[in-house]
């Protein structure tokens, strides 16, 4: 009896050892989060969170930036041309024509800037055509509140305005904004507003681009060329102008814009970068009304990095400087004197070695300012003093000088 339990003993502690080591494995592979008795819960929340899916983050992104988006309802109001004879205009016939009035509801979208109740949005939204005007213009936060609020400037050439909201108790926190210099094409892009007065909408896609050049209609039927714009697949539709662009941190990386035609392409919208708002919101706050201009310096010169080519061509051996390539007749550049062929060396006072260093230094400088620029010229070195001026509106915001 014995010699037949020995085996069998044998067998079954065999198996019990074989079982648990297999239980070991499986519960290294698999629970692998759970705590042990010495470890730190906390330690095992954070290497979980941060592993979350990219749609957990975007859905955290838009609970951030959500109640901080705001839709913005205007009634306007003015006169309109009309044919007193509706038929005979296809007939050829001249048709007379009177004045009617005319009044009609708009929407866009917008958020919170600051606590002080101020909001961004597009200067298209609250920039009616003609002589339209506001008779009405009201806030409608995350809550259903509808707030009554004013506009405190718009800037066409930049597409960008600030209005306000006073004494509001419930104000949702403000936004932050990203460094849309530090973009990178293909990370997530998440439009959020109002289109087509459809409520707290929201699309997702990807950054696509930098720096696009795009004509946009303006509202009285011209066309402004904006420039600097950021590429989003995240459809645009009308309604969400002025909303913001979130990264998947709910961070802010554009105004929303516009949109390509939906005849010509699809997917392709456009947004103004975080940091064109933010250089545009001191000059908003001091400013009041619609105006024309971009706030940005201007000079009216052509700018190009050196390179071989270039500097055996203007007889320059120096290593520092950009060269001016043309200059503009009647601009800042062209009354300071420069001309094709003379490199800059510093601007006030600052070592310039890049076209994009000498960029950002024209600007920064204030439309007004003089900006001191030491130039090489055919052999010999001077100081030049050129008085900056407001970058036209027609060129839109730059991504030169």
């Amino acid at each position: 009896m014995k010699a037949r339990l020995l085996p069998l003993l044998i067998v079954a502690l065999a198996g019990a050892v074989i079982g648990s080591f297999s239980m070991m494995i499986y519960a290294s592979t698999h629970f692998t989060n759970a705590a042990a008795p010495q470890q730190k819960p906390g330690m095992v929340y954070a290497a979980s969170f941060s592993g979350g899916s990219d749609q957990d983050r975007i859905v955290s992104a838009v609970k951030r930036v959500g109640p901080s988006v705001v839709a913005i309802n205007l009634i306007v109001n003015g006169q309109q041309i009309v044919p007193l004879d509706p038929i005979s205009q296809y007939l050829g016939n001249g048709s007379p024509q009177g004045v009617q009035r005319y009044r009609a509801r708009a929407s866009g979208s917008g958020f919170v800037l600051n606590r002080e109740g101020e909001i961004v949005t597009n200067a298209h939204v609250v920039n009616p055509p003609g002589n339209m005007r506001i008779s009405k213009l009201e806030v409608v936060f995350a809550n259903g509140d509808k707030v009554p609020a004013h506009v405190l400037s718009a800037n066409v050439g930049v597409d960008l305005a600030l209005i306000k909201v006073d004494s509001y108790a419930k104000l949702p926190p403000p936004v932050e904004l990203a460094d849309s210099d530090k973009l990178e094409a293909g990370q997530w892009a998440i439009a959020i507003g109002e289109p087509l007065e459809l409520q707290k909408t929201v699309t997702v896609g990807v950054v696509s681009g930098f720096n696009r050049n795009e004509p946009i209609p303006d509202e009285s039927g011209g066309v402004i060329n904006f420039k600097g714009l950021l590429q989003t697949s995240a459809p645009i539709n009308p309604g969400n102008s002025g909303g913001p662009l979130v990264d998947i941190n709910g961070r802010v990386i554009g105004v929303n814009q516009s949109t390509a035609s939906p005849q010509q392409a699809q997917g392709i919208g456009f947004a103004i970068p975080a940091n064109v708002l933010r250089s545009q919101v001191g000059s908003l706050e001091h400013s009041s009304g619609i105006h024309q201009g971009t706030n940005v310096g201007f000079i009216g010169a052509v700018l190009a990095d050196l390179n071989a080519n270039i500097r055996s061509q203007i007889g320059y051996q120096g290593s520092q400087g950009v060269v001016v390539a043309q200059v503009s007749g009647g601009t800042p550049a062209d009354e300071a004197g420069l001309q094709g062929g003379d490199v800059v060396l510093s601007a006030n006072g600052k070592r310039i070695t890049t076209r994009d260093d000498l960029i950002s230094a024209i600007k920064a400088t204030a439309p007004g300012q003089t900006i001191r620029l030491e130039i090489w010229s055919q052999g010999s070195k001077r100081l030049v003093p050129v008085k900056v001026t407001e970058r036209p509106a027609d060129l839109g915001v730059p991504s030169g000088p």
